[in-house]
């Protein structure tokens, strides 16, 4: 019996210095953006286990138009590299419109899970239809700042996936950039908060 995995995405964020630059390189390649589009991501805990620590993710998303729970596993030395590749299989429960992400919250609260942040960023997306599984992911992140990260959608072998990553980081310039290791929710508890964004810029 053939068996077929699951798609897992393998992705690293960097801090984004010159926007502009960048969006001329990804023009340049081919990548055609869609949004930008507002998310607000709302992250939880277990009571017993502190997420923050296992760096494990349950979050409910909300954008216009829609709202998803997601779970992460816990990071370890088989999900994040040396280099800060970090490759993960999601969960991703997609709710029926954005007016169920109240009930979200009110299931994981009922269950006692935890809340600990709220993230609201500005984030376009890039896809090449020549590039299958390849998107580049450009943030802008209240309270944090501006990050730029390159995801690979692979169900192949995870050295075949950094290859590929690390192939459309020097097309796209952006090899040299800082790593960033921390996921969105543990940079905006460290640095706090900051005014709402919009969707028009």
């Amino acid at each position: 019996m053939n068996v077929s995995m699951a798609p897992i995405e393998v992705e690293r964020k960097r801090v984004l210095e010159d926007r502009a630059a960048l969006e001329e390189r990804l023009e340049t390649a081919g990548l055609v953006a869609a949004g930008p589009i507002v998310e607000v991501d709302t992250y939880y805990s277990r009571p017993d286990v502190d997420f923050m620590e296992t760096v494990e993710c349950l979050r409910v998303r909300e954008r216009e138009g829609g709202c998803e729970i997601t779970y992460k596993p816990a990071s370890d030395a088989t999900t994040r590299s040396a280099a800060g590749v970090i490759a993960k299989k999601e969960t991703d429960v997609a709710l029926a419109d954005a007016d169920q992400a109240a009930r979200a919250h009110d299931l994981l609260e009922a269950l006692g899970m935890v809340r600990l942040a709220r993230v609201e960023k500005r984030r376009a997306c890039y896809r090449d239809s020549g590039r299958p599984g390849l998107s580049v992911v450009v943030d802008t992140v209240v309270g944090a700042g501006s990050f730029i990260e390159t995801e690979i959608l692979s169900e192949g072998p995870f050295q075949e996936a950094v290859r590929r990553l690390e192939e459309a980081e020097r097309l796209l310039g952006v090899d040299t950039l800082p790593v960033v290791t921390s996921p969105y929710r543990d940079l905006v508890m460290g640095v706090g908060a900051s005014v709402p964004l919009d969707a028009s810029g």
